[in-house]
């Protein structure tokens, strides 16, 4: 059975996530300790006890994440747990690539917070945000900001899954977009809590810096099959790698696409690690015949355990 391990990008982040995880299992524990130590972040206190605002501020989100999933992912791959192939949601890319061999986790966690200190300063509250338009096709959303565009600037920034497209720009251009949609019969527009462009062009200057962090990192060629964000492709080189991390932080997230390809080449089950199962969400409204199994805490976590034990849950 081929399957597909999924990593949970930004705006999944709870407080108490990954907790009873990292309490019951030594090894998660010591990934995630080894990843505090390499950040010079408290994690512990960040991920734990909050509060929710410092937690949701993209310096700290960002690094808590990839901690949090990288010791889930310890502990399934303990377990002999081998997908066909990966993927990550945004940030979430990194977290893949650790599952996939090419970054260790040290140069993972150093690559995250330099990225998050970049975005972070890129946030340009009260000028700049992001909104989910609900019930529109792509099509219909990039003509919308084709024409929103004559009041700013405003991109599609991550086609997530059939009716649901994030679109982020500059305020003033964004609330006419918002009209717009409506108006055109979108079942909902929602203003997300953000107050920078991701995956904008926006984000340029973001990319130029990492890029220079990138071309020192140590990246090795891919155990398996990562599928990149910006291109909905599979990327195993240390070249690929380097160039699809850069070039996403200014580029749509092509979620939907990155779901088709997989189910293209047979997966058939997508495994979502990290807090939340918003990416299990995204599976079922694409790929209506698919599974999807979200692990996010320790029940989910041994549920999964025990189907790996006879097997299921080794591709390679």
């Amino acid at each position: 059975m081929k399957f597909a391990v999924l990593f949970a990008g930004q705006g999944a982040q709870r407080v108490g996530m990954g907790q009873d995880i990292i309490q019951r299992y030594p090894r998660a524990r010591a990934v995630f300790r080894r990843a505090e130590e390499c950040s010079g972040l408290p994690l512990s206190r960040l991920c734990f006890e909050g509060p929710e605002e410092e937690l949701a501020l993209t310096v700290y989100t960002q690094p808590c994440l990839l901690a949090v999933e990288a010791a889930i992912w310890a502990v399934l791959e303990e377990w002999g747990v081998t997908p066909w192939a990966v993927a990550g949601l945004s940030v979430g890319e990194y977290g893949a690539l650790v599952a996939a061999g090419s970054l260790e986790l040290d140069e993972a966690i150093r690559l995250v917070c330099i990225r998050a200190r970049l975005m972070h300063q890129a946030c340009r509250p009260g000028e700049t945000g992001m909104l989910a338009v609900l019930g529109l096709t792509e099509e219909r959303v990039r003509d919308l900001c084709t024409r929103a565009s004559r009041r700013g600037m405003v991109e599609a920034a991550n086609f997530n899954c059939p009716g649901q497209v994030v679109v982020a720009g500059e305020l003033r251009a964004l609330r006419y977009l918002a009209e717009l949609a409506k108006e055109a019969g979108a079942r909902r527009v929602i203003p997300l809590r953000v107050s920078a462009a991701f995956h904008t062009s926006l984000m340029r200057g973001v990319a130029e810096e990492l890029g220079a962090a990138l071309d020192t990192a140590e990246v090795r060629p891919a155990r398996v099959p990562v599928v990149a964000n910006a291109w909905a492709r599979y990327v195993r080189t240390p070249q690929e790698i380097r160039q699809a991390l850069r070039v996403q932080v200014y580029s749509p997230v092509l979620w939907e696409q990155t779901l088709r390809l997989l189910a293209r080449d047979g997966v058939e089950t997508f495994v979502e690690v990290g807090p939340g199962r918003v990416l299990s969400g995204f599976v079922q409204r694409t790929l209506p015949g698919a599974r999807a199994v979200a692990v996010e805490d320790l029940p989910s976590l041994e549920s999964l355990l025990e189907i790996s034990k006879g097997g299921l849950l080794r591709c390679c």
